[in-house]
């Protein structure tokens, strides 16, 4: 079925197609954006269960309504999630049990030792990760699709950073986060959810990264932002809550957040920068954080300035034992998705 007679069929108000994301009827190549889960979680410091986020994610999306009040038949766009990859699912429960050895050894006191032959496997078998994420999302990229990574722990979308990287000359990062993920080979571990964005920038093509609602993070990682000389930069969630308390508007500390972004934008969300209310099963939890209409208005505000959302992530969502996290996180992944379609001229906001 093409899309056009997909258009002609389909009842955006009616019920949606079960097991189909946000239960859309689309296709691979009937869709203008690609989301690839990753359900990965071998390095994970706290607590684990991020990798069953993208089947819950799945799960949760049909009951949202498609309805978009700021964006023109926002259903229209096209959006299909492939199927969770259960050999990449099977290899994360069985590093991750070679990484508790190494975790439980680092928290005992125990000596980093960069050439054991287990931490050597295990950031073996991350690198391969990386190059089927890199190798997944050129394939698509190629196509002319727009990509997705849902995660997954934050470590991730590292290979779809790389595969932008040959794309793209010059793009900037914002991060949405309550760690500011700048730890070089955290625990060991080179691939680790903590080192994400250490990792990032050691690609040419990120000239920025604008990280907002930090509230975590360590000395090692603010001497990582001061030796950038301005190529990163916070704004720490403390001092975001400062500047409201003394009466600045969120649109104007946006403004300022978007100011520092060059013309193409990769969003990198993780999910506990928003405030734990939102997201109690979190791995790694931390008082603060942005509510959930800060959140989506700061997106909205990267569009609306005219810059391009070239890809995104979103990480760390945890379900727990209940559905909250995993509809909150599918919210945030169609926020995602429509505002990226917007700035890709694919979708038309509401005149």
């Amino acid at each position: 079925m093409s899309k056009a007679e997909i258009l002609n069929q389909f009842d955006p108000d009616g019920p949606g197609i079960h097991g189909n994301l946000f239960g859309f009827p689309y296709t691979p190549e009937t869709s203008n954006v690609i989301i690839i889960p990753v359900p990965w979680e071998v390095t994970v410091s706290y607590h684990s269960g991020t990798a069953s986020g993208p089947a819950a994610i799945l799960n949760a999306s049909s009951q949202i309504d498609a309805y978009v009040k700021d964006i023109e038949k926002a259903w229209t766009l096209g959006v299909t999630m492939l199927p969770v990859p259960e050999d990449i699912l099977q290899e994360s429960n069985r590093v991750r049990e070679l990484a508790l050895q190494q975790i439980r050894i680092m928290e005992s006191g125990g000596a980093l030792v960069p050439d054991d032959p287990l931490l050597i496997k295990i950031n073996e078998a991350c690198e391969n990760l990386n190059i089927y994420i890199k190798s997944s999302t050129q394939k698509y990229l190629k196509e002319g699709k727009l990509v997705g990574i849902l995660g997954g722990d934050h470590s991730t979308p590292l290979g779809y950073l790389r595969a932008l990287g040959e794309v793209h000359d010059r793009f900037g990062i914002l991060q949405i986060d309550a760690h500011a993920d700048l730890r070089k080979a955290y625990e060991g571990f080179s691939y680790s959810h903590a080192s994400i964005m250490y990792n990032a920038l050691k690609l040419p093509a990120v000239n920025r990264l604008i990280q907002v609602g930090i509230r975590d993070f360590c000395g090692e990682e603010m001497q990582v932002v001061e030796r950038s000389k301005g190529r990163a930069e916070i704004f720490f969630d403390d001092d975001l809550k400062a500047r409201k308390y003394r009466g600045q508007s969120w649109d104007d500390i946006c403004n300022e957040i978007v100011n520092r972004l060059p013309p193409l934008v990769y969003v990198s969300f993780d999910i506990d920068g928003l405030d734990p209310k939102l997201c109690p099963n979190a791995g790694t939890p931390v008082p603060g954080g942005l509510e959930f209409q800060e959140a989506t208005y700061l997106v909205k505000k990267v569009v609306q300035s005219g810059r391009k959302i070239i890809g995104f992530d979103l990480c760390e969502v945890s379900p727990g034992h209940s559905d909250w996290d995993a509809n909150v996180g599918a919210r945030i992944l169609y926020h995602l998705c429509n505002w990226m379609g917007v700035s890709q001229k694919k979708l038309n906001v509401v005149s």
